[in-house]
C-alpha cells in the first residue's frame, strides 16, 4: 500500500528525513511513531504528493507519488494535522465543498456520501452552527468523515483522536478496526503509545527522520522473562519459587521464568491454588523509549 526506498527531504543543510523506508502492507493498522521533529509530518505530506522529496522513491496503492497523486489520491482519505474548515460554514456545507473539491467529486450521490459519512462518525445530529464553533472533538470527527467520502482503500491520518474525551477515542478506534476489516488500510500517525497500541498491527518508529524499527507489534513485543501470578497462597508460593520470586502485592506475584507453562505446573503440584498467570511482555512504550534513547545517544 506505501513503499518508500531512500526517501530523504533536506530544508538547505538540515536533513529531516533521511533514507526512510516504509512498507505498509495491504490490511495492516499501520501506527507511525516518532518524536517531536523526527520528521512524521513531512514523511506523511510527501506520501500525499504535498511535499516533494530531496530524493528517493515513493510508491502508493502501487503507484509512483507525486508523478501519479491525482489518481492516487481519489483512492485515500486523509487528515493531515488539524482539519482545515471554512470555520463560517456550518459542517454539512463544509463536507459538500469537500466533495465537490476533491478528485473524483460529483453531484451524483453527494448527498447520500456525506449521510452516511456522518453517520459513521456519530454526527448524523449535526445541526446549521458554523464550524468555528465546534469544539476540537468534532472538528476532529468532521475531519475524519471528510476522509471517509470516498470510500477509501487507504487512510492517512494524523492524530484523530486529538481532542476527543474517552467514549469518543474508544469509538473512533472502533471504526477504524471496522474499516479495516471491511479492506481498507490505516496509516495512522501519533504520538499517542496507548492509542497505537491497542489500534495497530504494525508499526514504524522513527527518530532524527530515520526509521529505526519496523514490525508488527507482536514480534516487538517480546515477553520480560517474567511472569504475573494471581494466588490465595501467595506466601507458600513465595517459598516454593525460591531465587525466582521478584515481588508482590496482595494475591499478585511476580517471579522471573522463561517457562511459564512449567512454572505453572511447579505450583500446582506443591499444592499452590493459581487463578491467573500472565506473561509480562514489553510495553511500545518500553520499544518506543529503548529505541529513540539510543538513537540520541548513537
Amino acid at each position: 500500500m506505501i513503499r518508500t526506498e531512500g526517501l530523504t527531504k533536506r530544508y538547505g543543510k538540515i536533513t529531516v528525513v533521511d533514507d526512510l523506508a516504509l512498507d505498509v502492507r495491504p490490511g495492516d493498522r499501520y501506527g507511525f511513531l516518532g518524536p517531536n521533529g523526527s520528521g512524521k509530518s513531512t514523511t506523511v505530506r510527501m506520501l500525499l504528493g504535498l511535499v516533494f522529496a530531496s530524493s528517493g522513491r515513493i510508491e502508493v496503492l502501487g503507484e509512483p507519488v507525486p508523478k501519479h497523486s491525482r489518481a492516487v489520491l481519489q483512492r485515500v482519505g486523509a487528515i493531515i494535522e488539524s482539519p482545515a474548515f471554512w470555520p463560517h460554514l456550518p459542517g454539512r456545507r463544509n463536507l459538500e465543498l469537500r466533495d465537490a473539491a476533491g478528485p473524483g467529486g460529483g453531484k451524483r450521490g453527494r448527498h447520500e456520501r456525506i449521510a452516511e459519512a456522518l453517520e459513521r462518525v456519530g454526527m448524523t445530529a449535526v445541526d446549521n452552527r458554523p464550524v468555528k464553533a465546534y469544539s476540537l472533538g468534532m472538528k476532529q470527527r468532521l475531519g475524519l468523515a471528510a476522509a471517509l467520502l470516498r470510500k477509501p482503500d487507504l487512510l492517512v491520518l494524523d492524530e484523530p483522536t486529538n481532542g476527543l474525551d474517552p467514549q469518543g477515542t474508544l469509538e473512533i478506534r472502533e471504526l477504524l478496526i471496522e474499516l479495516n476489516e471491511a479492506g481498507t488500510t490505516v496509516f495512522l500517525s501519533s504520538h499517542q503509545l496507548t492509542e497505537i497500541e491497542a489500534l495497530c498491527t504494525r508499526v514504524g518508529m522513527i527518530s532524527g527522520g530515520r526509521m529505526m524499527v519496523q514490525d508488527d507489534i507482536g514480534a516487538l513485543r517480546q515477553p520480560t522473562g517474567k511472569v504475573r501470578i494471581r494466588t490465595p497462597d501467595a506466601g507458600r508460593a513465595v517459598g516454593v519459587l525460591g531465587r525466582a520470586y521478584v515481588g508482590g502485592d496482595g494475591e499478585w506475584i511476580v517471579a522471573r521464568s522463561e517457562a511459564p507453562a512449567e512454572l505453572n505446573a511447579e505450583l500446582v503440584r506443591a499444592g499452590i491454588r493459581v487463578s491467573e498467570l500472565h506473561v509480562l511482555r514489553r510495553s511500545l512504550e518500553d520499544v518506543f523509549l529503548a529505541t529513540t534513547t539510543a538513537s540520541v545517544f548513537s
